[in-house]
């Protein structure tokens, strides 16, 4: 097992000066959609706790059973730590280590009697935000941005062969949402018992009217970046509108075989 604490910057947004609309305290939104699905194998999650906030996208791996199951479990399994953990979190990175860990045994157990191939598995991204910072971790291809008046500050790097290929400079990140071996994730939670690769952020700073956005891949693959960039744009429309709408492209895009397509936002 692996555990990287590295993330990827992305150019950072300057303001152009212009006067934004008045913001809020923090604001939240979820979206889960079946897409083009018999079943939505994904859940989605934003809870607060004592003025800290817990968001999870976790996505139960088509093609194994009881993906639902294994979606349901994981966040089961980090929304009661998070609950039962004094806040402020004084050790954000060592509880997202824990919580996945926690999360992969219990994952792992539900496929107990079950061949290797067929036990329940799940891709899964997670944030915290506390004290104006925010912290992230995932396995697999759900993803974390980090977003800022309209630009991708920061993203998670997918444990997929299709990233391996981006960063090896074997194909373009324009070439990524049509590769045909997209789907092929190299790290998940359940199936075997090793604990698997994870990869853990370090502080993110987060500013008034910044975008965390947490999301599965079938609500990133079907989004430009620019799309994306623009759920960190303060406009006079609601958080809630704005993800639904992005939800909405998203399956189009990719019809008439999207996938479950599902994501949490918080404006901070």
């Amino acid at each position: 097992m692996q555990t990287r604490m590295d993330q990827a910057p992305m150019d950072s947004p300057e303001a152009d000066g212009s006067e934004a609309p008045a913001i809020e305290g923090p604001a939240t939104a979820c979206l889960s959609d079946i897409g083009h699905r018999e079943d939505n194998q994904d859940r989605v999650l934003a809870f607060e706790h004592e003025g800290a906030w817990l968001l999870m996208a976790v996505d139960g791996m088509g093609g194994h059973s009881d993906g639902a199951r294994a979606a349901e479990t994981a966040v089961a399994v980090i929304r009661r730590a998070f609950r039962a953990a004094p806040k402020p979190l004084l050790d954000p990175q060592g509880f997202l280590h824990l919580a996945l860990g926690r999360a992969h045994a219990e994952i792992v157990a539900l496929g107990d009697g079950v061949r290797l191939e067929a036990r329940p598995r799940a891709t899964c991204a997670m944030a915290i935000a506390q004290d104006d910072g925010a912290w992230w971790a995932h396995v697999g291809d759900s993803r974390v941005y980090q977003l800022r008046a309209g630009g991708i500050l920061a993203r998670t790097r997918d444990h997929s062969h299709v990233e391996l290929l981006l960063q090896q400079g074997l194909i373009a990140e324009s070439e990524v949402h049509r590769h045909p071996m997209r789907n092929y994730v190299e790290s998940c939670l359940g199936g075997d018992a090793a604990l698997p690769d994870m990869s853990i952020s370090r502080l993110r700073r987060l500013r008034r009217g910044d975008v965390l956005l947490v999301c599965t891949d079938g609500f990133w693959s079907g989004l430009t970046d620019r799309q994306v960039a623009e759920l960190g744009t303060p406009t006079a429309a609601s958080l809630e509108a704005r993800l639904e709408r992005l939800g909405r492209q998203a399956v189009q895009a990719q019809a008439p075989y999207a996938d479950n397509t599902s994501a949490v936002a918080l404006r901070w």
